[in-house]
C-alpha cells in the first residue's frame, strides 16, 4: 500500500516551516513546543503516523529506525525548556521523516518498475 507522500510533505511543512518569523521558518512543532509538557508530546503523533504509513508500505527497517530516532531526539531534546525550543527551530524532524519516507517509497517504486528493454 503506497502512502500519500504529498500529504506527509504538507504535514511536515505545517509542522516545521509554516510561518516565517524574522526570516526563520517556524512551524506548529516549534509553536506548540512552547507549551510545557504538552506541545512536544502532541507533535509526536504525526511522526508516528508517518512511521506507521512506512511500515504498512513495507519500507526498510533501517529507514523506520532513522525516523524513530529523529522523532525520539525531537521529543527528548524538545522537552527541555528553552533549549528544546531553539533546537526545534533547526532540527525539523518532520521534514526529515517525510524525506526518508519519500526516498524509501521511491526506491521501492524504482525496484518494482520493469527493466527497460
Amino acid at each position: 500500500m503506497r502512502p500519500d507522500l504529498d500529504k506527509y510533505d504538507r504535514w511536515a511543512k505545517a509542522l516545521d516551516a509554516k510561518f516565517k518569523v524574522f526570516g526563520i521558518p517556524v512551524g506548529w512543532d516549534s509553536i506548540l513546543g512552547l507549551i510545557p509538557g504538552v506541545g512536544d508530546a502532541v507533535t509526536v503523533g504525526p511522526s508516528a503516523l508517518m512511521m506507521h504509513a512506512g511500515y504498512r508500505a513495507g519500507v526498510r527497517k533501517r529507514a523506520l529506525a532513522r525516523m524513530a530516532v529523529n522523532t525520539g531526539v525531537d521529543l527528548a531534546v524538545g522537552s527541555v525548556p528553552l533549549v528544546g525550543d531553539l533546537f526545534d527551530l533547526g532540527f525539523k524532524c518532520h521534514s526529515k521523516n517525510a524525506a526518508i519516507l519519500r526516498a524509501e517509497v521511491e526506491r521501492q517504486d524504482a525496484r518494482a518498475a520493469p527493466a527497460p528493454t
